[in-house]
């Protein structure tokens, strides 16, 4: 009997497969599959699953995945990886975030066989992934012409195998998020299955800098699960430890009309400083848009037409701003494709 079956499928140890779990077909008869990749190791070890493109359009996560299981750190692994680059396939082939339905895969999970098109995905995925692993990392992005910088949501207690996880990984910045009702998240917190949320960049762009982060980041998760061996030696890479926010808020438009954003993403700001200013296109006026307090742009949107109340900066407060801002410049610097040269990352995109 095979040490792991997923779809159908036998994954002996010591096996590397790529294989297809058949999902509904579209309205044409045309199929649906969700591939899935595994490396099975010859030596027992956790289970971790790596996802992205739960939400169809943001695509970074996908290159994170096929930078990932084509690493040459893999060889040897102890345990299993399965990587699955596209979860939500449906929102993907559309360019859109949600399946053909409109409903949000992140807000349904665990699913039901029985239940809506989202529902009979979240499921299968459930069933066939999620359930037979003991951790996971859900890679995303923002939202269409939005950007995040690169950052772990999670929910952790003190001491908790979650949160030395979301340390590890070393994004810049970890947020401490409250549980979403039919999340990934949700569920796995409800599992006792440690869950790390990857989010950076923009949906529907790749941004080198997030996807280096996040290869790195996981890679450094399975070196301390034990699925990879250490690195040593001048390989070894010092990072700062991430910051943890205290809280965020948003800050939001006030009129309708055009934005000129005046502050970059990562930037430090005071409570009561100008982060861009709303214009009429018709008329000569101009409403500036205030922080409302002091922290570090974490969040903000790219496109310049807005509404009344739109959230336009997201900003995460610290115990200590200038501490925070240090740490996210040295993540900048460090993973600036032009300092980055460790082998296992290949030439940027730009």
């Amino acid at each position: 009997m095979a040490a792991l079956v997923i779809g159908g499928h036998g994954i002996n140890l010591g096996e590397r497969k790529t294989l297809d779990i058949p999902l509904p077909s579209l309205y044409t008869h045309t199929s649906v599959p969700m591939t899935v990749h595994v490396i099975n190791g010859r030596q027992s070890g956790p289970c971790l699953f790596v996802c992205a493109a739960v939400h169809g359009d943001e695509i970074n996560g996908i290159e994170i995945i096929r930078r990932l299981t084509q690493a040459p750190v893999l060889r040897g692994l102890k345990g299993t990886l399965i990587a699955v680059p596209i979860v939500n396939v449906y929102g993907f082939v559309r360019h859109s975030r949600y399946l053909p339905d409109r409903r949000d895969l992140n807000r349904v999970f665990p699913g039901s066989d029985k239940g809506s098109l989202a529902a009979r995905l979240a499921s299968t995925f459930m069933v066939e992934i999620v359930d037979k692993c003991t951790h996971g990392i859900d890679l995303h992005t923002a939202a269409r012409h939005r950007d995040n910088l690169p950052q772990i949501r999670t929910t952790f207690s003190e001491g908790s195998e979650t949160e030395n996880l979301a340390r590890i990984f070393a994004a810049p910045v970890i947020l401490n998020a409250d549980l979403r009702d039919g999340s990934l998240r949700a569920v796995a917190a409800e599992r006792g299955m440690p869950l790390l949320v990857y989010e950076a960049g923009e949906a529907l762009r790749y941004d080198e800098m997030s996807i280096r982060i996040g290869l790195r980041g996981i890679i450094r998760v399975m070196r301390t699960l034990g699925m990879i061996r250490a690195e040593t030696g001048k390989r070894k890479r010092q990072l700062p430890e991430p910051v943890i926010a205290r809280s965020t808020a948003w800050a939001r438009s006030s009129k309708s009309g055009l934005l000129r954003t005046l502050v970059s993403l990562g930037a430090k700001v005071s409570k009561g400083d100008v982060l861009g200013a709303v214009s009429d296109p018709f008329y000569h006026s101009d409403e500036a848009i205030i922080a409302p307090n002091s922290g570090l742009i974490i969040g903000k949107t790219n496109l310049p037409i807005v509404t009344e109340g739109e959230a336009l900066f997201h900003i995460a407060r610290f115990g200590k701003t200038d501490d925070a801002a240090e740490v996210v410049e040295q993540y900048q610097h460090e993973f600036d494709p032009v300092n980055d040269d460790l082998d296992l990352l290949e030439t940027p995109i730009v």
